[in-house]
């Protein structure tokens, strides 16, 4: 890649929030730090969940594992860099460090789209057709939902980091706290006019295609649990699906607001904060919402936790 006359971009210089006061950057480190541990440990105890009770062996806990797994990727691309930035005067990244960045994000937040789509789909057929669950979604369908999701992602990932790192760039200094596709292109010598058209095209059919699916699963839902004369079966039909609902709809809403109108009004500040959003506070999120609202999961946590402290060998 070219620089002005023939000059190699070896790095890139990840501004993130260095125009804040000392104190204040301390003070998001600390927060940041503190999100990105309870990333981990939600998401992994999630999965140990999943993994060691046998009641959580169907498939929306294969999906929630899944998620979980993506949430963990997603998050360990962004936040071990953004607490070095944050800590450090300056940030830098190199080019090669920086395609990576961007391929690992576009590639889970693509995933992470669908797999939430295969997830309301999944509780569209346990709540409409509950005779015929298991036949409907096999292991096999719930394997192929999952790989597809996988696929789409890295289909999209590629092309977006290819387009992108072909280009001649004039700068390195990135507006951002990571490789982000708009704060990259924007330091190009070149048109980006097919890369934003391109970008465009892909994040319009992933969101439309997902929300379609979600919105479309939950109008069905919502028509076959109308049916049910009892009140207590409507509630408990409704509270199998809550957490999902929430995880989407705070997924979702964020994203929309940050490419439909934040990067169309408003500064690089309010963008950097949006993000700061959807790439580390979320995935600390989606732990939370199926910890708190789902009783399966709060079931297996405290049989877990009882079957440790009333072991043979604790005795």
């Amino acid at each position: 890649m070219e620089k002005g006359n023939d000059t190699l971009v070896t790095q890139f210089i990840l501004l993130g929030f260095s125009d804040y006061p000392e104190s204040l950057q301390v003070i998001l480190f600390l927060m940041f730090l503190v999100i990105y541990i309870m990333t981990l440990v939600g998401n992994f105890g999630i999965i140990l969940l999943i993994k060691v009770d046998s009641r959580l062996h169907t498939p929306m806990y294969f999906f929630l594992s899944h998620l979980s797994l993506i949430d963990i990727c997603y998050s360990s691309s962004i936040t071990p860099k953004l607490l070095i930035g944050t800590a450090s005067v300056v940030n830098g990244i190199s080019f090669f460090s920086c395609a990576v960045q961007m391929y690992l994000f576009i590639m889970l937040v693509v995933a992470e789209s669908f797999l939430l789509a295969a997830m309301a789909y999944d509780r569209y057929v346990a709540i409409c057709n509950p005779l015929l669950y298991t036949v409907i979604v096999s292991r096999n369908v719930c394997i192929f939902l999952v790989l597809s999701s996988y696929l789409w992602g890295i289909i999209c990932a590629l092309i977006h980091t290819i387009s992108a790192f072909r280009l001649p760039f004039c700068g390195n200094s990135i507006h951002h706290f990571f490789c982000d596709v708009v704060p990259v292109l924007t330091l190009s010598c070149s048109d980006i006019q097919l890369n934003k058209m391109l970008l465009f095209i892909f994040a319009t059919f992933v969101e439309s295609s997902t929300i379609i699916i979600i919105l479309m699963s939950y109008i069905l839902i919502i028509t076959c649990v109308s049916r049910i004369h009892s009140s207590k079966g409507r509630y408990k039909a409704f509270s199998t699906c809550a957490s999902h609902f929430t995880a989407i709809s705070v997924f979702h809403v964020t994203i929309l607001l940050i490419y439909c109108r934040l990067n169309a009004s408003r500064g690089r500040d309010s963008n950097r904060i949006a993000s700061v959003f959807y790439t580390v506070v979320i995935p600390m999120l989606n732990p939370l919402i199926y910890s708190l609202r789902n009783k399966e999961v709060k079931g297996a946590f405290q049989r877990l936790v009882g079957r440790k402290v009333f072991s043979p060998s604790t005795s």
